[in-house]
């Protein structure tokens, strides 16, 4: 199978491949360089050999007509429209050896890099990371996108790293540094859909997808076909191999409707990583395949575990928030307990969804009280710091980094941010008008924006100035949240990270509406307890005793019977010392 794209084979020469299977004829057309017909071999491949180096501008000439860049471009200098780049990483000169860290140390941070200030500003950001308690650091989608600005996920040329965040080699060092501060580097890649605008593949490579199945963003992608399965695998091996990422976050594999491609880029990464060498797959899945997680995937966020908490700490009810708005504390406690929440329950609109989970271990899920999506995706970009009172927002942030499931924080977390996060894009002309009126057609069923001027003052996302408002600031935060986050992290690290592997949950109790007990055993033999109220009432309850506590949220002292409200007690048992 041939490799998708352009690659640098000497000081003066390269390889052009395009899979182009509607094409009569294509050349690639090289800066200061005659045009060269690529010759067609089998399977509608066009592939051969033209002058050309490390730096060189290209396009590629469909049918004498068609301009346009190389759909597996390495780089894209002037942005989807305009030509792409060879590029050449094989001399970079990394300083930091570097074989990663086991996943159940993870700690993950989500970063989007254009809010940071590109690549070189994240790198700026590294060492206040890794001071924390951060192992890991998650960049939203890198892929080519249209304009200057997207939340990541319109990429339109999924192996050219966005150029307005820098040139690739930049990118090479965010990693390395990344690396030297001891950090992971994971990717979020998209591999469900193309964005709107950028993207050709339909008018020369039709068999790309699927007509008979449609998907919010248009005719499926066909992962029957070989070339598609490659052209993916490829791009995720180049974020593995020639970027020396650590892992790659897979969004929405839901989308996926041949979930045995899953299962081969899984298998395919691992065989191709250099042994010894530690590299994490992460799913983003709605339909909550377990199987998945035993065949080649070290975890899955864990959408469940959010979406109830979510409702425990603000009430909402609307939109998805609808499967969580009965007894959600009873959806914790199997969350904690099992992992997902839906196991082949029936969902609002009556469908089945999930598999069994009991039997994974907790680090199987990442769990998280934020997201880009469960922010970026609200009307007003509104973080938990606006939605909840501190005190439940602080016991439910216990919750998250002591439990045993894996932690996921996004950017501004660890400094209790106030700053929203709102979808923003870069569009123009009738896709600007049509993506911002879309935007705010999804909220009219909602009860704050039933009223059509409610609508309209959601924010516009092609506006720079909604761009602005996201990026964050220290100056609008909740005072001695960085402080809390340290201290959890501290604990976490000591107590509950080198026990994690072989963890089993022991059951979770309900004990109110917003209260619970949750016990898992350690590898160590050790019981981890973590009573949790987010009720504004005190909840009795024979907590351990005091020298058995790890940490307590409240901050005033209450008897062994009472669990405070809106509060979060955790301890620790000795493997021989029943739990009352």
């Amino acid at each position: 199978m041939h490799r998708h794209g352009a690659q640098v084979l000497d000081a003066t020469s390269a390889r052009f491949a395009l899979w182009a299977p509607d094409a009569r004829s294509v050349s690639v057309e090289v800066e200061r360089q005659p045009p060269v017909e690529l010759p067609r071999g089998s399977d509608g491949w066009y592939v051969g050999v033209a002058p050309g180096q490390a730096g060189d501008r290209y396009r590629l000439r469909i049918d004498g007509q068609l301009q346009v860049a190389d759909p597996a471009s390495r780089y894209q200098p002037e942005g989807v429209q305009g030509p792409s780049e060879l590029v050449d990483l094989a001399g970079y000169p990394w300083q930091h050896p570097w074989h990663g860290r086991p996943w159940h140390e993870a700690v993950i941070q989500e970063l989007h890099v254009g809010l940071l200030g590109g690549y070189s500003g994240v790198t700026k950001v590294l060492p206040r990371l890794a001071e924390l308690g951060i192992s890991a650091i998650e960049l939203m989608p890198l892929g080519q996108f249209p304009g200057e600005r997207n939340w990541g996920y319109d990429g339109a040329l999924p192996f050219a790293p966005q150029h307005s965040y820098g040139q690739p080699h930049e990118l090479c060092a965010l990693v390395d540094q990344a690396h030297g501060q001891g950090l992971m580097v994971l990717v979020d890649v998209v591999y469900n859909h193309f964005g709107p605008d950028g993207n050709y593949l339909h008018q020369y490579a039709s068999p790309f997808f699927r007509e008979d199945r449609q998907t919010p963003w248009g005719a499926a992608i066909d992962f029957r076909r070989r070339e598609v399965r490659e052209y993916f695998i490829q791009n995720a091996l180049m974020w593995l191999c020639d970027y020396r990422c650590d892992g790659l976050r897979l969004d929405a594999v839901h989308a996926i409707d041949q979930p045995d491609f899953l299962v081969e880029l899984a298998r395919r990464v691992r065989a191709a990583v250099e042994p010894g060498r530690e590299v994490w797959l992460v799913l983003e899945n709605e339909h909550n395949q377990a199987a998945l997680l035993e065949q080649g995937f070290d975890a899955q966020w864990n959408d469940d575990g959010h979406n109830a908490l979510h409702v425990l700490l603000t009430g909402e009810t609307e939109g998805y928030y609808a499967d969580y708005k009965d007894r959600p504390i009873d959806q914790l406690a199997r969350c904690l307990s099992e992992g997902f929440v839906f196991q082949g329950q029936a969902n609002r609109h009556g469908t089945p969804r999930g598999e069994p989970s009991s039997h994974l271990e907790p680090s199987a899920f990442v769990l998280f009280l934020q997201n880009h999506d469960q922010v970026g995706n609200r009307a007003l970009g509104e973080r938990l710091t606006r939605l909840c009172p501190p005190p439940a927002l602080k016991a439910a942030t216990a919750l998250l980094l002591l439990s045993p499931m894996i932690p996921l924080l996004f950017m501004g977390d660890d400094d209790g941010s106030r700053k929203p996060f709102l979808f923003f894009t870069d569009f123009h002309d009738e896709l600007a008008d049509a993506v911002r009126e879309g935007r705010r057609g999804e909220f009219a069923h909602f009860d704050a924006f039933a009223d059509p001027h409610k609508r309209e003052q959601i924010p516009d996302p092609n506006a720079q100035a909604t761009f602005e408002t996201c990026k964050p600031r220290r100056e609008d935060v909740l005072a001695g949240w960085h402080g809390l986050y340290q201290q959890l992290l501290a604990l976490r690290q000591r107590h509950v990270t080198p026990h994690l592997p072989g963890t089993r949950a022991l059951g979770a109790e309900v004990l109110g509406d917003k209260a619970l007990t949750a016990r898992w055993r350690l590898a160590d033999g050790q019981q981890l307890r973590i009573d949790l109220n987010l009720d504004a009432q005190p909840q009795p309850v024979q907590l351990p005793a005091l020298q058995q506590r790890l940490y307590d949220s409240s901050d005033n002292a209450h008897p062994d019977s009472t669990l405070a409200a809106h509060s979060c007690v955790v301890s620790l048992l000795p493997p021989e010392q029943e739990t009352p």
